[in-house]
């Protein structure tokens, strides 16, 4: 019932850009806006598991992920000072699919944003939302350029501080901050580096991923310490060499190698898994603005494109809309409930200094759980 209607995506980002191509293969009309008039992207890699390797392949992506970024067959658990301890329990979910991989995000964002163009979807930059006015048969949308339009369906996909959720759903409220900070580096790779490293046991959480051919990011999570200021380019650089003094493995070669050239970059790590109803009349939301997780189980981005595929899936055999969005809601919020309360209890087990086999096992056995279908 999905095809033929008009359907607005606000927001740009992966699960935003998944929704779009999802609904133009099923022959939705729609269109797709960003708030960024360059519809820029930053950010170091990303790591991609076994779980969103599965939902891109379903976007007919995987192979270009392949291409432009790095497969492998899983990751490495090592004590800080370099010493291995396990293999991390990340299973291979179906034959010919990466157990994980990693790859910039920028490359991945061009990726999905060269699958829009070619599906001919219509893309306004420098354009949000500034009034959604629900009616019997859609949405009366007003746009911030002065615009107004309606629309069978507005997707909220516009980021852990989604315009569309403030406006629309009032029950709603802000990610809460979890207490740690994520540091990101991005490098050349270390020569004795060929999958994921995860190093544990510190009262500083890091771990390296290949994201292409000769590249890598570090990782490093801290506790959150407020600031007045944001850090300079110098002191990113200094306290994150610093932070990284006790590593041993190819985490020391990071520290000896890196450079002031390299993108450094910190932000305080916040999370919520948002209260049901995910949709208010023809307004629905997905990604971060609903879902925000952390970074510890490495699933927000996939997170966001199984959502969007699933709400395709389920408005394209409702009878209805409301109907549609009722069983999207259904089937995304336990499996959305699971990666948010888990990473961010694998936060608190950091910041409690729990040993690196149980914080291992905790991480394992969420990936675990992410095998099953969605």
């Amino acid at each position: 019932m999905i095809s033929g209607k008009r359907i607005l995506i606000v927001g740009g980002g992966i699960g935003g850009m998944a929704a779009a191509i999802r609904f133009a293969e099923l022959g939705s009309k729609v269109t797709l806006i960003d708030i960024d008039p360059e519809w820029r992207v930053y950010g170091a890699g990303i790591t991609i598991t076994g779980p969103t390797l599965r939902a891109y392949r379903r976007l007919g992506l995987l192979d270009a992920i392949k291409e432009q970024g790095a497969i492998a067959k899983g990751s490495t658990i090592f004590r800080y000072d370099g010493l291995r301890l396990h293999e991390l329990d990340e299973p291979a979910l179906e034959e010919g699919l990466p157990a994980t991989g990693g790859i910039m995000r920028p490359k991945l964002h061009r990726i999905m944003q060269a699958r829009v163009k070619a599906l001919d979807i219509e893309v306004r930059l420098g354009l949000s939302v500034s009034a959604l006015d629900n009616q019997h048969d859609g949405v009366d949308v007003a746009f911030t350029d002065g615009a107004r339009e309606r629309f069978d369906l507005v997707v909220g996909a516009d980021s852990i501080y989604s315009g569309v959720r403030r406006i629309a759903f009032p029950h709603m409220g802000e990610a809460q901050p979890t207490g740690q900070g994520c540091w990101r580096l991005s490098i050349k790779r270390p020569p004795t580096l060929e999958s994921g490293e995860i190093y544990l046991g510190h009262q500083y959480p890091a771990g390296i991923n290949r994201c292409a051919q000769n590249m890598v990011y570090l990782w490093m999570l801290t506790p959150h310490e407020r600031r007045e200021q944001h850090f300079t380019d110098e002191e990113l650089f200094v306290r994150l060499q610093e932070n990284l003094a006790d590593f041993g493995g190819n985490i020391a070669w990071v520290r000896e190698n890196m450079t002031r050239d390299d993108w450094i970059n910190y932000r305080p790590l916040a999370a919520v898994l948002q209260p049901t109803p995910w949709y208010m009349g023809q307004i629905v939301l997905l990604g971060d603005a609903v879902h925000a997780t952390t970074p510890h189980m490495a699933s927000g981005a996939g997170m966001a494109v199984e959502s969007a595929l699933v709400l395709a899936d389920e408005l394209d055999k409702a009878d209805t809309i409301i109907a549609g969005l009722a069983a999207y809601q259904a089937r995304r919020f336990e499996r959305c409930r699971h990666v948010v309360e888990t990473s961010v209890k694998v936060g608190e087990m950091q910041l409690a200094g729990e040993p690196p086999e149980v914080v291992g096992g905790a991480l394992g056995a969420g990936l675990h759980r992410l095998a099953g279908e969605y």
